[in-house]
């Protein structure tokens, strides 16, 4: 803590996130709770070393492929650009849509993921490809460029400035969905009602933001599924679908 700047409450951090006010009705879990169900998970799965990619830009490909497919799909078609040399925001962009296709092919929607991915690196070749200078605006006027790229939702543009670039910005998908509704803290889908409410709750920082979305996707993978298996789960004191259910 820096000598003579006041840090806000705790209250006042459960009241806003991202400069934005989060309603009552969002808040019915302290952030130590929070904080809990993470290190209950990282004491449970260990540390997960997610993103798994070589370079940022790698994260960017795979986020942009990832879309209703495997991640081993997504392994598969990075492994292919790689070898074509084509692995880089100047290949990719000077590269036609049939050769992009071909190598892409296996991550699925083969008619619409070679040409975002084509489009988004020509963007990136604006910048000359830099993605150092990319990142380097302030991370709300990159996060709405990312968004107004063909094909890159909330998710996906998060997914690029959390793993991608060292900006700090709680990820969330339907994993992070269905465990918070389940615990009981959140009863919306709603992508940046879930956003906020987990930066309310989580110190912003890079590592933490990182570690925490990857041990939630494990915990959904493994334990939390859509049939859960909730005799196996570390965060059953916790949990108000255990206790609804539980004999």
């Amino acid at each position: 803590m820096r000598a003579g700047v006041e840090q806000p409450s705790l209250a006042d951090r459960e009241r806003y996130a991202m400069g934005r006010p989060i309603p009552a009705d969002e808040a019915p879990r302290p952030v130590d709770t929070v904080l809990s169900a993470y290190h209950q998970l990282l004491a449970r799965f260990g540390p997960q070393h997610w993103w798994p990619a070589r370079t940022p830009f790698e994260v960017i490909v795979g986020a942009l492929l990832m879309q209703q497919t495997a991640w081993r799909n997504v392994v598969k078609a990075i492994r292919n650009l790689r070898r074509a040399g084509l692995l880089s925001p100047r290949g990719i962009a000077a590269a036609s849509i049939p050769d992009l296709r071909r190598h892409v092919r296996v991550a699925g929607l083969y008619h619409s993921k070679p040409r975002r991915l084509k489009r988004f690196c020509t963007r990136l070749m604006e910048f000359d490809g830099d993605l150092d200078a990319f990142f380097a605006r302030p991370p709300e006027v990159v996060r709405d460029d990312l968004l107004d790229q063909e094909g890159v939702g909330p998710e996906t543009a998060d997914s690029i400035l959390l793993y991608a670039s060292e900006t700090p910005t709680f990820l969330v998908d339907a994993y992070t969905v269905r465990i918070a509704r389940r615990l009981g803290w959140l009863d919306t889908d709603d992508y940046d009602t879930v956003k906020r409410w987990f930066e309310a709750r989580v110190p912003r920082d890079l590592a933490l933001f990182r570690e925490y979305h990857a041990l939630l996707v494990h915990h959904a993978v493994a334990i939390c599924r859509p049939v859960p298996r909730c005799g196996e789960c570390p965060l059953n004191e916790m949990c108000a679908y255990y206790r609804k259910r539980r004999p």
